[in-house]
């Protein structure tokens, strides 16, 4: 199975990264992009670029600053002495997984421009249009913990990142083991274990995993539940049903099924949802998320049965 071959060779650069693994590649093949939320120190940069190379894909991180401008990003045209004519000059947002460090330390104008291109897959510098390659991801990184000097992101553009991942503290067991590991020596680099037209072929088959009424029904009552919810002021988009959708058919497509089943849409639901939903700040005062809105949701919501 490619999910087994990514996750193990990635294993063998980082710990206890299985799930997130199994969740980027969901997202890389359903053609979404990821917000990963976490403090420093804890992997992300290392899991992004090992997920990467396990597919033979080309990875760049861009870190980035107030001051980064988006033709930083995306490219600009320079005019060549030597030849007399101006050329154009990508930018480092043209590579297969690309890793946004920080993104909130970017100003407003530079983040739309770098989501404005996660959404057409492709850029337009001087009126010249470049389609992005595929596959393409951008895994966008975002600190809780540093609140000056930045700027929130806001919710129409959380709402363009198919899931957003929580990265915690490893528990007790995984750090002693990632400290033996370096102790000993034995963290290296993952090596290509997926040939990168595998992921496309993944891209245009999961399309054909067939879902049903009742799960369509499913997906919409899940989503329309959490607009209704009273705790919450703005639920999930009809975009988040689409991605929940796409995420599904992905997942039943890794296990080998040719249609998706209710689990599938409960597997993914709390990623894909959770970041959407905006709580009152009464509720909020009360330690209530997304994450909790969501769960509630599940619980109430009739699970098919055919």
């Amino acid at each position: 199975m490619i999910l087994e071959r990514i996750k193990s060779e990635v294993g063998k650069a980082v710990v206890g990264m299985d799930e997130i693994v199994e969740l980027m590649t969901i997202s890389l093949i359903a053609e979404g992009h990821i917000l990963l939320e976490g403090i420093p120190g804890i992997a992300k940069t290392t899991l992004s670029k090992n997920f990467a190379n396990t597919l033979g894909l080309k990875f760049v991180r861009i870190q980035m600053t107030p001051d980064i401008l988006p033709a930083d990003i995306l490219g600009h045209t320079f005019y060549d002495m030597k030849t007399g004519d101006f050329k154009l000059r990508k930018g480092p947002i043209f590579a297969n997984v690309v890793l946004v460090d920080e993104i909130n330390r970017a100003s407003p104008k530079t983040q739309s421009a770098l989501l404005e291109a996660m959404e057409e897959r492709q850029v337009t510098i001087e009126g010249i249009t470049l389609k992005l390659p595929e596959p393409f991801i951008v895994i966008a990184t975002r600190n809780p913990v540093e609140l000056e000097g930045v700027y929130n992101l806001p919710a129409a553009q959380v709402d363009r990142f198919m899931m957003k991942i929580d990265l915690t503290y490893l528990d007790e067991k995984q750090e002693k083991l990632m400290l033996r590991r370096k102790s000993l020596g034995k963290f290296s680099t993952a090596r290509q274990v997926v040939p990168s037209s595998e992921i496309l072929n993944a891209k245009r088959e999961f399309r054909k995993v067939h879902v049903s009424d009742a799960i369509i029904d499913y997906i919409y009552s899940i989503v329309k539940e959490t607009r209704l919810d009273e705790r919450v002021i703005l639920g999930a988009s009809p975009r988040a049903g689409e991605h929940l959708l796409y995420g599904a058919r992905v997942h039943a497509y890794l296990e080998g099924r040719s249609y998706v089943i209710p689990d599938d849409v409960k597997k993914l639901a709390l990623p894909v949802l959770a970041h959407r939903i905006i709580v009152k700040p009464e509720y909020e005062i009360d330690n209530i998320t997304g994450k909790e809105i969501v769960m509630d949701v599940l619980d109430r919501v009739e699970v098919p049965t055919e």
